[in-house]
Parts: C-alpha cells; structure tokens; sequence
C-alpha cells in the first residue's frame, strides 16, 4: 500500500443508468480537453459489466477519434479472440464501431502468458508520461483492474509499470494488470461503481480500509461515480 494518501471525490446517481450517461459525459469532456490542449487523448479502459453500457453509448458521441489512444487496465490470460477478455467486450460495445485508428488501440498480448505479456505492455508504455484519463471498476472484494487483496499491488513507483498476476481468486487465474502505481499517474481517474453487491466494498472504501482500489493515488484525486444501489444510499442525480 502507497504512503500517498488516497482524496475521493463520491457522486452517487439514483440509478446506474444515470451513473452511466453522465461517465459518458465526463469522458467525452476529458477527450476534448486533452485534444485542444495536447492534440491527444491517451485513456485507459475498465473490464466488466458496468462500463459496457459506457461504451456502447461513446460509440454515438462525436469526437475526433483519430486523436484517441486506447489502452487496458488489465486483461485475462486467454486467447486473443475470447469472449471473456476485456478487450473483446471493448470492441464489440465500442471500439469497432468508431474510427480510431487500429494501431491506437494497445492490446495487451496476455495470450503469451502472464510474465511475457506484462514485460511487453511495459515496454509499450515507457514512452508515455502520463494518462489523461483512467477508467477503473470496483469488485465485491474491493480489487480493481486486477490488483486483488492479499496479492502485490505495484503501489511502489519504484516497482513495475506493469504486473503478472497469478492465482487470482477469480478465474482465469492468469492475468496481465497495470500496477498501482502505474494507474496512478493519470490526470484524470474515474471510477464506476453500480449495484448492491458492491456495496460492502464501497462501506470498507469509505471506511478507509485498505483494500487495493485505495492504492490508486493520483496526484488529482479519483473521482467515485457510484449507483444509490452501492452506495447504499439516496442518489443525488
């Protein structure tokens, strides 16, 4: 766990489908910023069933898709086409259906196997600084990405940009994640948060228990959109 302090700034929205439409927002505001200011937009996609529904709805929007970049918080140890990656969610909810160009779109080769495909994916990112906009879910038992409890984080800057994970509690047990820190060095982090079997999770969260979602610690703070379902309370959009 990172000395670094962990600022949350929590909206919770009366159902995830208002959670949704205004991450949709959020992010598409971010890209428009990031393109007037740097002629780019560098953002790091979530795994899960929360964001799809974010996906499919970024797919509508209008934006100069030839300035995206897209790369992945982590990924499953399976074949490149398997249904159960994150990347394939992210193409078929988003990512074929716009025009960002296809060698902008960084995969992470774990089909190679857990150790290989993180030395590479870290290589693939030691020419960028930092993230304009990382997206990240919460798991009922407080992981992210695929940072689990009782496994290595990566919250030390001096560690790798990038984790091979085994023996995860959740199958496959072969994954590829961004560390902590890595994840961390973003301008923007968000993370979405929808229903009731989160919401241990985020009482442990708000608690300050530390559970691995805690380690991602940017110097902007994160920002926590949960559903009232997790939230465990009324929503306020």
């Amino acid at each position: 766990m990172t000395d670094t302090p962990q600022t949350c700034r929590w909206q919770v929205y009366a159902t995830a489908d208002a959670l949704q439409a205004d991450a949709v927002r959020i992010i598409s505001a971010a890209a428009q910023s990031a393109i007037n200011a740097r002629g780019e937009f560098h953002m790091v996609l979530a795994g899960g069933s929360t964001p799809r529904a974010v996906y499919e709805s970024l797919a509508t929007i209008r934006t100069d898709w030839s300035a995206w970049h897209i790369y992945f918080g982590d990924e499953r140890c399976l074949p490149p086409n398997h249904t159960e990656r994150n990347s394939s969610m992210a193409l078929q909810a988003w990512l074929r259906h716009v025009n960002i160009p296809h060698m902008q779109i960084y995969m992470i080769p774990a089909e190679l196997g857990a150790v290989r495909a993180a030395q590479e994916y870290a290589r693939l990112l030691q020419g960028l600084d930092s993230f304009d906009l990382v997206l990240l879910g919460l798991g009922e038992d407080g992981h992210t990405a695929s940072l689990f409890p009782g496994q290595q984080w990566g919250a030390d800057p001096g560690g790798p940009a990038v984790l091979a994970v085994h023996d995860a509690p959740k199958p496959p047990p072969e994954r590829v994640s961004l560390s902590a820190w890595r994840l961390s060095r973003a301008r923007q982090v968000m993370f979405l948060v929808a229903g009731a079997g989160k919401r241990d999770a985020v009482r442990k969260w708000r608690a300050g228990d530390t559970i691995p979602a805690r380690a991602i610690t940017p110097e902007a703070g994160v920002e926590v959109l949960a559903d009232s379902a997790a939230a465990g309370e009324n929503g306020e959009s």
